[in-house]
């Protein structure tokens, strides 16, 4: 039993190295240039906004969630998460799919940006005596905040990977772990007062929408591409 279990281990692992060097370099590139233009365009609008600044209120829940510093490193932590799906593939197909439903729910984003800019309210919190809270509140200010692309991407990669998980043969554990991690990342946002409940709620809905709208050219659960490419 031990070495079917090894065995099978074994062959999980081989299947996550070979979809992890698969179109390595379309991957990284393509990785790249998408998060470079798309900061681009962030940080045009966030400066540069195109008409009045909405200012998003505050619930009862966002004024119940205090400032944790602990929860930085999962906020930051969504680059790694969100890269993820597109490194388990290895169909330039599925590949180029995922490719584009991130980049619709970016534009999607960038568009409500554009025609609603809107902030999060100023609250007091000791940013000061945290290291990185400071830096990341001069790059990242409070506009840009509804919809939250932070949560709109982690929850479009959390139903990305609910699908690729599978295909590696791992267990509903691993499809658990993941949506914990995207859980986590959402609650950071408001933990780290990046945003706000409302902002929260509109970016799961634009990730959940974006992932609607991508499913049907990616594989039932369980599908491995492989098999076929």
């Amino acid at each position: 039993m031990s070495r079917v279990a090894t065995a099978g281990g074994a062959g999980r692992a081989r299947r996550i190295g070979r979809r992890l060097l698969a179109h390595f370099w379309l991957k990284s590139l393509g990785t790249t240039a998408i998060m470079t233009l798309f900061f681009m365009a962030y940080f045009r609008l966030l400066r540069h906004p195109w008409g009045p600044v909405t200012t998003i209120p505050l619930t009862a829940v966002d004024r119940w969630i205090g400032f944790q510093p602990w929860a930085l490193p999962l906020y930051l932590s969504l680059w790694a998460y969100v890269c993820a799906p597109a490194m388990l593939l290895d169909s330039r197909r599925e590949l180029l799919h995922y490719a584009a439903g991130i980049v619709g729910v970016c534009v999607a984003g960038l568009a409500c940006f554009a025609l609603w800019p809107t902030r999060i309210p100023s609250m007091q919190a000791d940013y000061a005596g945290h290291a990185g809270f400071a830096l990341l509140r001069g790059i990242d200010a409070a506009g840009n905040a509804c919809p939250s692309l932070h949560v709109a991407s982690a929850v479009f990669a959390a139903l990305a990977l609910d699908r690729v998980l599978p295909a590696l043969g791992l267990g509903r554990g691993s499809r658990w772990l993941s949506w914990s991690w995207c859980a986590l990342i959402v609650y950071s946002t408001m933990a780290v007062k990046q945003h706000v409940l409302i902002d929260v709620a509109c970016g799961a809905l634009l990730g959940a929408a974006g992932a609607a709208a991508a499913r049907w050219k990616w594989g039932a659960p369980g599908y491995d591409s492989g098999l076929i490419d």
